[in-house]
């Protein structure tokens, strides 16, 4: 693989604002700021390791329609190749330049800073779009967003016209959208290239191919490609960069029919890597003492700490606080900041607030700060080595959530978070014979996750044949079936594996999981289609009750004043129609930003997540936009919550649960045994027949997000399976 710069390792001198004579003229300081400040971002872009590089990665760029470029984090491959490629002359003819993120919170913040380096508004030149937030506009030129985003914008265009380069970023991540999107744009461009050729092109939509299972190679050999002929239209050549900070560019460059690959060395600041002499027996104990080693021993600077979980996170901070208050006075000046994604907004943006002077950060956080977004002033990584991943099996239909070593991938990542501004330190909590013993790359979500919103989309695309699919590694062949089978159940496939008319149709329109489309169709004909609105809104989004460890009682109190006796998605509908009446009423009364701040109060006053009930109202927004288009029937049930619990059976039958003798409950899709989370309002309850939204595995198998519901009211409403079943 070619090299093809050695980094710069020099700190750049940052500039003193020197003292103005022009104070008595507001205007002439604020331009006086601004100038500086694009200073300072020229002079930081000028020093990233790429920039000494982008005449020869532009030619790369042009001789090669697919490229895969390799970069140390830091190294500034996300934000400064695509302003190359603008620079370049890449959009003329009003192209777009399309970069996709695996995480929506790095498709955002990276998109903010490259219209702040630009100099320009977010969401005119450059813009972002995310699953249910779009800013960008007809003169967008560079868009940041999620894979699955792009994946549903080739429903609407399948030569994706508007894109003269699409970027795949991250995608040592390999989650299961980067995955799909990467046998599509493989089509993709195919069919661009070979359209200015031989006039041919692709027509994903075509309804008559072969149905899912018949052109199965049982030797592992692919199927024929869904490109079809079409002499009509012609198309420009796709240009296809796929990035990665990982070691493993050999992957993608043999499934892109041996692409080149280029590294691009160097990041911006060197890092030191210390291991231990010994494996630690608790990892969780070797933080916290390292924390302190660090805070005691070291220089200035931040220190982020990478931990598995909320739980791990609040019992350090825990401990930290206890040992703080035992300490002299001038060893105190620690300030703890956790982030993670169920914490409120206004909470998390407190990591990235400088530390009050003379005082150091110490940042607890999950792997939400691994890749999506970059923190300012740290100097020092704490890696243990761990991360909490879900995986799904099939045969039971069940999610879990485990604690599982790191990949080689994702500790280079990690180190490089202590590299961004300045020589930093990594301090991982493991010998070094036990990192060289990590999988190099995180396994690929694509192989420990349902696969049922992929196979909707897939067919939606006219990729009938799912088992031969051009995947970089193919899922199992149990976990495609398992998830046809669910597809078929839901009525969204016919018997001949097609997308089902309407109802397939509809569902793979909408934006959610299979089993939530199918629920808003469902609530439609039960009339109660507002209800379920909200529920998908509400499930659609982080944890909404917000309980932290040392206000346990006063939380579990809060919740207690929206709960229902039916169940959580009832609770659910109570929070958000408050919160609405809220809205509303102070919104009349006083302005904007003083409503704001009180709905903020009184999310804080009930535990109650403000972030994530603000999204579940941008989700609610989109989504009624997408049912009323595909006109569904819009109302309301009102006080009637018979009518809403038997439309729930009828759309979640799949994940019914009854209560055993000795007071557990058996899934009765899967026959496991179950416990009711600690969090739903009928933890106490026992009712005797439920229906769920989550069976997760923690220490205890539980189900979460639950209604009681007629155990009869299943064989009346969901013949297809139980009347089969008995």
């Amino acid at each position: 693989m070619p090299s093809m710069a050695q980094g710069n390792r020099h700190q750049h001198q940052r500039q003193r604002p020197s003292p103005s004579s022009n104070s008595s003229n507001p205007n002439r300081n604020r331009q006086t700021q601004f100038s500086a400040r694009r200073q300072k971002i020229l002079q930081q872009r000028k020093s990233l390791p790429i920039a000494s590089v982008e005449k020869r990665l532009v030619d790369e760029i042009r001789k090669n329609d697919i490229l895969i470029i390799v970069g140390e984090t830091g190294s500034g491959k996300t934000t400064q190749i695509p302003q190359f490629l603008f620079g370049a002359g890449f959009c003329q003819d009003g192209k777009v330049i399309g970069i996709t993120q695996p995480r929506r919170v790095a498709a955002v913040t990276v998109a903010k800073r490259v219209a702040e380096e630009f100099g320009v508004e977010l969401g005119q030149k450059v813009g972002y779009s995310v699953r249910f937030d779009d800013a960008t506009s007809s003169s967008t030129r560079i868009k940041y967003m999620t894979d699955g985003l792009l994946l549903r914008e080739a429903l609407l265009d399948p030569h994706l016209s508007k894109y003269s380069v699409i970027i795949v970023d991250e995608a040592h991540e390999r989650t299961v959208h980067t995955d799909v999107l990467l046998g599509l744009l493989k089509n993709v461009q195919l069919a661009r290239s070979n359209s200015v050729s031989h006039g041919q092109g692709l027509n994903f939509l075509n309804k008559n191919v072969n149905s899912a299972m018949s052109s199965e190679k049982e030797n592992g050999g692919q199927s024929s490609s869904f490109l079809k002929k079409d002499h009509h239209e012609k198309y420009a050549p796709l240009k296809l960069i796929i990035m990665s900070a990982s070691l493993d560019a050999r992957t993608f460059s043999e499934y892109f029919g041996c692409a080149k690959a280029v590294h691009v060395q160097g990041r911006q600041f060197p890092v030191d890597i210390f291991y231990t002499r010994h494996g630690e027996p608790d990892y969780l104990d070797a933080a916290f003492i390292t924390i302190f080693q660090i805070h005691l021993e070291e220089g200035p600077g931040d220190i982020l700490a990478f931990l598995t979980g909320q739980e791990e996170i609040e019992s350090i901070e825990k401990l930290i606080h206890e040992r703080l208050s035992k300490s002299p006075q001038e060893s105190q000046k620690l300030l703890v900041v956790p982030i993670f994604a169920a914490l409120p907004s206004e909470q998390q943006l407190r990591a990235f607030a400088p530390a009050p002077s003379g005082c150091r950060k110490v940042i607890l956080a999950t792997n939400i700060a691994e890749t999506s977004v970059t923190i300012p002033g740290i100097k020092y990584v704490i890696d243990p080595g761990f991360v909490k991943a879900r995986s799904y099996d099939p045969a039971k239909g069940m999610e879990s959530l485990n604690v599982v070593p790191t990949s080689k991938s994702q500790a280079l990542q990690r180190s490089g978070r202590a590299g961004r501004e300045g020589p930093g330190k990594c301090f991982r909590l493991y010998p070094e014979k036990e990192f060289d013993k990590l999988e190099d790359s995180t396994k690929p979500e694509i192989k420990r996750c349902n696969l049922s919103n992929v196979i909707l989309q897939l067919k939606a695309l006219g990729v009938d044949d799912i088992l031969g699919f051009d995947f970089i590694e193919k899922p199992s062949r149990a976990a495609i079936i398992k998830s046809l089978e669910q597809l078929f159940l839901l009525g969204a496939l016919t018997d001949e594996c097609r997308l089902s008319d309407p109802v397939g149709y509809q569902m793979a329109r909408l934006p959610l999981d299979p089993v939530y489309s199918k629920s808003l169709i469902l609530a439609s004909q039960f009339n109660c289609l507002e209800e379920m609105l909200i529920t998908v809104a509400m499930l659609s989004v982080e944890s909404i009750f917000y309980a932290p460890r040392d206000k346990l009682e006063e939380s579990r109190t809060a919740t207690k004043s929206f709960s229902s006796p039916e169940g959580d998605h009832i609770t659910l509908i109570k929070v958000y129609r408050a919160y609405n009446d809220l809205l509303e009423k102070r919104s009349n009364e006083m302005g904007k930003t003083k409503s704001e701040k009180a709905l903020r109060t009184w999310c804080r006053e009930n535990f109650i997540s403000s972030r994530s009930l603000r999204h579940a109202c941008d989700i609610h927004r989109q989504i009624q936009g997408h049912v009323v288009q595909m006109g569904l029937n819009l109302a309301s049930c009102g006080d009637d919550m018979l009518q809403y619990r038997r439309c729930l059976a009828a759309s979640f039958f799949l994940n019914a649960a009854v209560k055993q003798p000795e007071g557990t409950y058996r899934a009765l899709a899967s026959g496991q045994v179950v416990q009711i989370h600690p969090s739903s309002v009928l933890f106490h309850q026992k009712a005797e027949c439920v229906i769920f939204n989550e069976l997760v595995q923690t220490n205890n198998k539980y189900i979460r997000n639950l209604t009681r519901i007629d155990y009869l009211w299943l064989t009346e409403l969901a013949p297809q399976y139980y009347a089969v079943q008995n």
